[in-house]
């Protein structure tokens, strides 16, 4: 009797997620073809180690923002085509994307990261302190530079046993354009990129090495630019006769900080004013506010925009000054991730293991969080991430967005994240760039892509996971929430965002370009040594440049 109660209470517990991580991912007895073929995989992207460095550090270098991945996407589509891939450049009319397949039949595996930079990011690497390379330009202040080094290792490894073992599949690989302005997933679900895909994977760079399943904690969001259109004046020899669009976008900003007292906790908004008029002795006619609305689920998300609109609506009424028709820059999906391929996915992260971190390397670590001024400077992370489940609803606190939700409403999809950067940074910030050109950032890659393809390799030779991936995503995942893109018909990316930025930039950036053929790392190209910290004396190591 306790036997058969023992039994019950186990399945209610793996039916609500509860169970233990080795427990939830207890794998059927193992396939010697595959396990065999796994280890070959692991070697072969060890012996592609320079490889991985060398797309991980031209990327950095290019340092470029979202729409403006020029330089990035033209030496990404040539490396893919050299490794036997055809490719679709300017997909869906957006310049800088893509989308490279190789292979025949079924399964399609979709492969996708993010590769755009932040504003004012701009940062030596390998020096833990700030030092920019170009002051006031952007750079990988997130380190998305990283994940097509993951993603293109891993294909063209599990690439190179299809074709000698005649494996059917086909992998298709696409970029994250403007994931910094949430401005290209929802377009691509759109356009039909996943419309054949039978598994979806997404690498994301962080400090820790593991993956999730259903929702995280975080929001979806919508992004919308607000243009209000007054009438010019003198604004000192005649202001009575000019109505300011300027003080529209100031009335719109000072509602919505009132409102902000009786909305959810759980929302996140925020704004910056992209025009604030021309000179001060000019009534504004023009000018525009961008907002973020991040809500943890749709409806909620569609609440907030709509209370956005009515606030506009009513500056304008206020300032007598016209809103014009609302422009939406982008947006996003809170995220789903799908339980049995997260399960496969964990299994293959406990067999590769954490890299293997050298003194230098967590003397690096612990120098960038003693400048940061945390409160412990603990280094790098030494052990791997349990997977993890759902985020209670009562527990979700919001926090940040991907524009990744959106694919995973459409086709079970996980996201990996691997261990190529420090513990303990901000985010979205100069800091975060430092590692992400340096042994750090390239050993995370490395075990990242092993990580990866030995879960294609799942999906290629365990046709029960992609019915398993699909059974959860049809039954559980979408069976009483059904996907409804929050960009309208009318809605097109924001091609032009970031233009201005590296049109000022871009010429004091080329300089400082990676040349794989003259110098073994980005950072013996800099005359940079690893690591560098902060001297006795309170400055900042400089580091040499070209």
């Amino acid at each position: 009797m306790r036997t058969r109660l023992r039994i019950v209470s186990l399945f209610l517990c793996w039916a609500a997620g509860a169970l233990p991580v080795a427990a939830q991912t207890a794998a059927p007895p193992a396939d010697p073809r595959l396990e065999a073929l796994k280890k070959e995989l692991s070697a072969d992207i060890d012996g592609r180690a320079k490889f991985t460095q060398e797309v991980v550090d031209q990327i950095f270098s290019f340092g470029e923002l979202g729409f403006q991945e020029f330089e990035t996407s033209k030496y990404l589509v040539a490396l893919l085509k050299k490794e036997g891939f055809t490719v679709q450049e300017g997909y869906l009319g957006i310049p800088t994307s893509f989308v490279a397949t190789w292979g025949s039949g079924k399964p399609v595996i979709a492969l996708g990261t993010d590769i755009d930079g932040i504003p004012q990011a701009s940062q030596k690497p390998g020096v833990a302190c700030r030092a920019p390379l170009v002051p006031g330009a952007p750079g990988h202040g997130e380190g998305h530079n990283s994940g097509m080094a993951v993603n293109i290792t891993a294909a063209i490894a599990l690439k190179k046993i299809m074709e000698r073992d005649k494996i059917a599949g086909t992998i298709k690989i696409w970029p994250g354009v403007a994931e910094e302005q949430i401005g290209t997933k929802a377009y691509y679900v759109r356009g039909g990129l996943f419309k054949d895909v039978d598994i979806s994977f997404f690498s994301h760079v962080s400090s820790g090495f593991g993956v999730s399943w259903g929702t995280p904690d975080g929001t979806g969001l919508v992004s919308v630019l607000y243009t209000f259109k007054g009438s010019a004046a003198h604004a000192a020899g005649a202001p009575w006769r000019g109505r300011s669009a300027l003080d529209a976008v100031e009335l719109m900003d000072i509602g919505w900080n009132f409102r902000r007292e009786h909305l959810r906790l759980p929302q996140r908004s925020h704004y910056v004013i992209v025009n604030g008029g021309d000179q001060p002795n000019v009534v504004p006619q023009n000018a525009s506010v961008w907002y973020y609305f991040r809500e943890l689920d749709f409806p909620h998300i569609k609440e907030l925009w709509a209370m956005g609109d009515s606030v506009a609506a009513g500056a304008a009424m206020m300032s007598g000054t016209t809103l014009e028709p609302t422009k939406v820059l982008g947006s996003a999906w809170p995220q789903h991730f799908n339980r049995p391929v997260a399960e496969a996915m964990a299994a293959n992260i406990r067999t590769v293991g954490m890299p293997k971190w050298s003194d230098a390397d967590q003397a690096f670590a612990k120098a960038l969080q003693t400048e940061l001024k945390n409160p412990t400077a603990r280094g790098l992370d030494t052990s791997l991430r349990a997977l993890s489940g759902p985020v209670p609803e009562e527990q979700k606190r919001g926090g940040g967005s991907d524009d990744i939700g959106d694919v995973t409403w459409n086709v079970p999809t996980v996201t990996l994240r691997f261990p190529s950067n420090i513990p303990g940074l901000p985010g979205h910030n100069w800091t975060d760039a430092i590692a992400m050109a340096t042994p750090v950032a390239h050993k995370g890659a490395t075990a990242g892509a092993k990580a990866m393809a030995m879960t294609m390799l799942d999906v290629l030779l365990t046709p029960k996971l992609v019915t398993d991936a699909w059974s959860y995503f049809r039954d559980i995942q979408t069976k009483d929430t059904k996907y409804e893109p929050l960009i309208r018909p009318e809605d097109r990316p924001a091609i032009d965002l970031n233009t201005n930025i590296l049109s000022r930039y871009r010429d004091q950036m080329r300089p400082f370009y990676y040349d794989p053929k003259k110098y073994k790392s980005y950072l013996e190209q800099l005359g940079i040594k690893y690591p560098t910290v902060r001297a006795a004396d309170g400055s900042c190591g400089s580091g040499a440049v070209p």
